[in-house]
């Protein structure tokens, strides 16, 4: 055989043998294409010991675990363009307490943004351009870079104690807590016992309108924890929901009409609901006697994934947006949904 149609026949062979092998890298992460369709979900897991962020497709398969340490990292959110994450960990320090990190959507190139006490529950703006999050148990803003925190809330009265969000009994259902500036003097917070320090109030789980003009988040402020809504710059601040429950983790539905939430007068017993922007027309989704919390909205706006315990561990949950369908993908909590793959 001519040698010039042999080389010829072995690059054409080993080009096809690299891009077949580059195709299973990849099926291999994220999944076919159509797994991929409904976009990627990150959650949560402590099922190596500590919690640790994942990925899988939004059918539950093609779980990759993306962090790998001892400390804990929380909170996944995605870029608006799907390429990296946000998360909260209480890495490189030694008081247990959190800033805010990104990485590729990969795990690779973890880059951290902040640096002080209790920075956490970061989440993207639409265009990518900033980061709002909870710190101190204020809402701050940023931008993507970590630089120029802006804090748009200020009822955090505490002198020289700082409120915390964690989950310390790693059940997937984290509690509040007090500490002093230096670490010490941790106590825990009740839902019953919110006010008795002062006249504290905790402001948390910040989530954007998908126009970028304003930002749902829970707050105590009103003695219990509720639902507020307020303008980008913090302005106009606005109550939502008046139940005298337990009002945690509004998310924005991605057409702007709905925000969804959980509630209920414990942590034993919480349910999805989802209401208009404006606190009307409120609607019950999930109801049982069980933990379902956590809501966030599928990129179409046609699903939600929560993290319940109704299995008797907390685990991921996807159903349909009015709350038919229920299906189980895997042991974890803490989910966020991906905008969908180009």
């Amino acid at each position: 055989m001519n040698m010039g149609r042999v080389r010829l026949f072995a690059g054409v062979a080993a080009l096809v043998i690299a891009v077949v092998v580059a195709i299973g890298l990849v099926l291999g992460v994220f999944g076919s294409s159509e797994d991929t369709a409904d976009g990627r979900i990150a959650f949560v897991s402590d099922r190596d010991g500590d919690a640790e962020i994942y990925v899988m497709n939004a059918d539950g398969s093609g779980v990759v675990q993306l962090t790998e340490n001892d400390s804990s990292d929380w909170f996944p959110a995605w870029s608006p363009d799907g390429m990296r994450i946000l998360f909260t960990s209480d890495r490189g320090n030694d008081l247990e307490v959190h800033d805010i990190y990104v990485m590729n959507a990969d795990g690779s190139g973890v880059e951290q943004l902040t640096y002080g006490f209790d920075n956490y529950s970061p989440v993207w703006s639409p265009d990518g351009d900033r980061i709002a999050f909870a710190s101190r148990a204020e809402i701050y803003v940023m931008n993507a870079d970590g630089s120029g925190a802006k804090r748009l809330t200020y009822n955090n009265s505490v002198t020289g104690r700082f409120v915390f969000y964690e989950d310390r009994d790693r059940d997937g259902a984290p509690e509040v807590y007090v500490r002093n500036a230096d670490g010490s003097g941790v106590e825990r917070l009740t839902e019953y016992d919110y006010g008795t320090i002062g006249t504290d109030s905790v402001d948390q789980s910040p989530s954007w309108s998908p126009d970028g003009g304003r930002i749902v988040f829970q707050s105590s402020r009103g003695g219990a924890m509720e639902i507020y809504v307020m303008n980008a710059d913090g302005s106009g601040v606005d109550r939502l929901t008046y139940d005298k429950n337990l009002d945690w983790f509004p998310a924005w539905s991605p057409d702007g009409g709905r925000i969804a939430f959980f509630s209920g007068p414990d942590y034993g017993g919480m349910d999805i609901y989802v209401m208009n922007v404006d606190g009307s027309g409120v609607e019950r989704l999930t109801d049982n006697e069980y933990f379902d919390g956590v809501p966030v909205w599928s990129p179409d706006g046609g699903r939600i994934v929560f993290q319940s315990s109704r299995g008797g561990a907390m685990e991921i949950y996807v159903m349909n947006a009015d709350g038919s369908g229920v299906v189980r993908l895997v042991e974890g909590h803490s989910p966020a949904w991906s905008p969908l793959l180009d």
